[in-house]
């Protein structure tokens, strides 16, 4: 697996849970996995049942197989003071900058410089070693962008090393590259079995392939378990009513006779295999949008609504099971 996983996808299917999910299947045993969120919306603390994540790694749970699993949420205007700590020594002077509000402007006023922070201290992470030159990190998972601006936020650095022609804006703008262009990375999108986030995942992929970063799969989130097999989907939409109520009466739920409790379930029982049947049809159909996609392909189930730390882990080991640790 890529050291740098990122995981984007279309508002609303669930990419911040995939993205925790698989942070805690990557941290295997004796593994360290670091969760970065680079959107402001505290999501993971939310996810992990934390307080709100400040700017520093914190550790915030222990894998399945016995890894840990930091997490950290980055902050713009924090990045840039380190950035202007680390080129050009400001110090204080950075300190400064920040009281009067001249940071929060530079974020602000230049939402490719956010982006460029944000990634670069991602990267930063990844690239990152202890005193014996070991990576500190096996893995960094980055909850990233929708899809709609995932290509133009990783590739935002390409921009800036055209720009900046020398310096040190230009050479880290280029080790920032370097890094999310390499077999270092794979950019994960998240969809759902519905034809918006599907078409939105393939443009997406497009898009990614024709900046040349490197895509890695297509995760299905949400996919409700098959109840019907094929054959019962073709008696669902064939059986005549009549037939449907004697198998009712006979298994002793009303009598036979004309308006009985057995005829009164017939249609909305009929109905709801009715809606069944078009759903799973119409699922089928985005399956085999994806399939020519040429890309690895996983699925997760859905789960209760008010996902929790126990779901996250239930997620974790179904990712290990299908090969994402």
């Amino acid at each position: 697996m890529s050291r740098l996983q990122v995981v984007s996808g279309k508002g609303g299917t669930g990419k911040t849970t995939v993205a925790a999910a698989l942070a805690l299947a990557l941290a295997d045993e004796g593994k360290r996995t670091l969760l970065v969120e680079v959107e402001g919306r505290q999501g993971i603390a939310q996810l992990f049942g934390t307080e709100a994540l400040p700017y520093e790694e914190r550790k915030i749970a222990t894998a399945p197989g016995g890894g840990e699993v930091y997490a950290l949420a980055i902050d713009a205007e924090q990045a840039l003071l380190d950035y202007l700590q680390m080129f050009y020594k400001l110090g204080s002077a950075g300190r400064a900058l920040r009281k009067i509000g001249a940071i929060d402007f530079a974020t602000t006023i230049a939402p490719g410089l956010r982006d460029v922070l944000l990634t670069g201290k991602a990267c930063e992470a990844v690239r990152r070693k202890d005193k014996h030159g070991a990576f500190l990190y096996d893995h960094v998972v980055m909850d990233a962008p929708p899809t709609g601006r995932i290509t133009r936020f990783l590739n935002v650095n390409d921009e800036m090393a055209g720009l900046a022609k020398i310096g040190p804006i230009h050479t880290q703008a280029q080790a920032v590259m370097r890094v999310l262009k390499s077999a270092e990375t794979a950019v994960h999108l998240v969809t759902l079995l519905e034809e918006m986030p599907v078409q939105e995942t393939a443009d997406g992929i497009a898009e990614l392939r024709a900046a040349g970063l490197p895509v890695g799969r297509v995760i299905v989130n949400m996919v409700r378990p098959e109840v019907l097999d094929a054959a019962e989907l073709d008696l669902a939409r064939t059986v005549p009513h009549t037939a449907v109520a004697r198998a009712l009466s006979s298994a002793g739920l009303g009598g036979a006779r004309r308006g009985g409790q057995a005829e009164r379930l017939v249609h909305p029982l009929l109905t709801q295999a009715a809606e069944y049947a078009e759903r799973h049809a119409l699922e089928q159909e985005q399956r085999a949008v994806l399939g020519e996609l040429d890309l690895p392909v996983n699925e997760l189930p859905l789960l209760p609504e008010d996902m929790d730390l126990t779901g996250l882990y239930e997620l974790a080991i179904e990712l290990r099971k299908q090969g994402l640790s």
